[in-house]
């Protein structure tokens, strides 16, 4: 055989051994994801026999349907290792659910011209439950539409509401975040309630599961006694109640702190703060329970108040991260490349607890079939009995996930956060219109 055609057929060997990989961020953003980017990265350098180069998706999966890849291997080990303290997403997230193969077959037809023009045969997709979809349905392709491809959901939500996973990556930062701020907020309305505000409500992210406004309960111990009320999407919001809770919380201690999710619902069904807006999901774009709880205190009591709402500050307080989240985070991105390398395909790496006291934890393994467009919510045994505040059993599950600090270095007074270069994979295929 001339030497020209082995080594044609030793490239053709190589080049079947080692496909590419595309990655790429979903939903709202975290303090944490980009430690998943990082754990996906530097994992899939390890393995060049296996996988070639990993490309991201620029502002997720629209970054594969406009072949809008970033090479990834521009930047340098330095720069990817500093993913791990850098908050947000590196590459651009997005909002954007894949419909059925049925209702838009275009856009799967799309992603595999795209997958086969830069070689990738993996799939890595970091996100919540709409992400989980979206992965689950692009793991099908090899049987739909005969392109092989081995598609791993990496998880991460805030909202902790992700099954079969003991927690989610995203979660305990936040959660960390809201006990903190809670916590630091009550010593400041403690110190006024004299002569000034009495009621302090701060509004926190959470659609239908209260997993964050339950880290607000942390702030309070048996040691230092605070008064605090939760409203949960899981439990209707009663005003009568609710009134009366407050009110003997400010008899008692002179003040009180109110952690209210901005999903929670009325009798009647409505989130208390629904304008009618909706989101590139379909789901009602919530925010502004805040006043709406102030103002029912203010006209049922009579009390001056204050509120705040969380909101972007929450999840982007890489500053005060969860040091159990960072690892966590990391560990799933790293799981999700070696799944893949040993042949896994619609998989998602979970996070098993092993022990609360003292905490221990392992890699477990999930069928997206059993995670995409299922909620966890708050188990009834979470929350209090009277419905506003955290039982001991919901106390001994969060605690372990807000533990130990993982400080990001700091230059010049502030966290000192990398920017990566982003560079562009040149494009092979036409413009797509999303």
């Amino acid at each position: 055989m001339p030497s020209e055609d082995k080594q044609d057929l030793d490239n053709q060997g190589r080049n079947m051994a080692a496909k590419n990989a595309f990655y790429a961020q979903s939903g709202g953003v975290t303090a944490v994801i980009n430690a998943s980017a990082a754990g996906v990265i530097e994992t899939a350098r390890k393995h060049e026999g296996k996988i070639g180069k990993v490309y991201a998706g620029r502002n997720g999966i629209i970054g594969a349907l406009t072949e809008d890849l970033i090479d990834t291997g521009q930047d340098s080990a330095t720069a990817i290792s500093g993913l791990r303290h850098t908050p947000s997403g590196a590459f651009g997230s997005c909002r954007y659910k894949l419909k059925s193969l049925e209702q838009n077959r275009r856009e799967y037809e799309r992603l595999i011209e795209v997958f086969k023009a830069h070689d990738i045969g993996f799939f890595f997709y970091n996100g919540g439950g709409d992400s989980a979809d979206t992965c689950l349905k692009v793991s099908q392709l090899s049987g739909t539409l005969g392109y092989p491809i081995q598609a791993i959901h990496v998880p991460k939500t805030v909202d902790n509401d992700l099954p079969i996973t003991d927690c989610c990556p995203g979660f305990g930062s936040v959660a960390k975040y809201i006990a903190v701020s809670t916590l630091e907020a009550s010593f400041d309305v403690a110190s006024m309630s004299a002569t000034s505000t009495k009621v302090f409500v701060l509004e926190v992210m959470g659609r239908h599961a209260g997993w964050i406004a339950a880290a607000g309960g942390l702030a309070s111990s048996p040691d230092r006694e605070i008064p605090i009320v939760i409203l949960f999407p899981e439990i209707n919001f009663n005003k009568e109640k609710f009134l009366a809770k407050v009110d003997s919380y400010v008899k008692k201690f002179g003040y009180c702190s109110v952690v209210v999710s901005e999903g929670v619902k009325g009798d009647d069904g409505k989130f208390l703060s629904d304008q009618g807006i909706r989101d590139a999901f379909g789901h009602a774009q919530l925010g502004g329970v805040a006043p709406v709880v102030a103002n029912i205190v203010r006209e049922g009591l009579g009390l001056k108040y204050h509120w705040g709402v969380a909101d972007y500050l929450q999840r982007a307080a890489r500053h005060i991260a969860s040091k159990t989240d960072v690892e966590q985070a990391y560990a799933m991105g790293q799981a999700a490349v070696e799944f893949a390398v040993q042949g896994h395909n619609s998989v998602m790496p979970t996070i098993e607890r092993i022990s609360s006291t003292p905490y221990e934890w392992k890699v477990g393994m999930a069928q997206l079939s059993d995670v995409a467009n299922v909620e966890k919510m708050m188990p009834e045994d979470f929350i209090a009995e009277d419905g506003f505040g955290i039982t001991e059993k919901c106390r001994e599950y969060l605690a372990p996930l807000i533990g130990g600090e993982d400080y990001p270095p700091y230059k010049d007074g502030l966290p000192d956060y990398v920017r990566l270069k982003n560079v562009a994979v040149a494009k092979k295929l036409g413009d797509f219109k999303i």
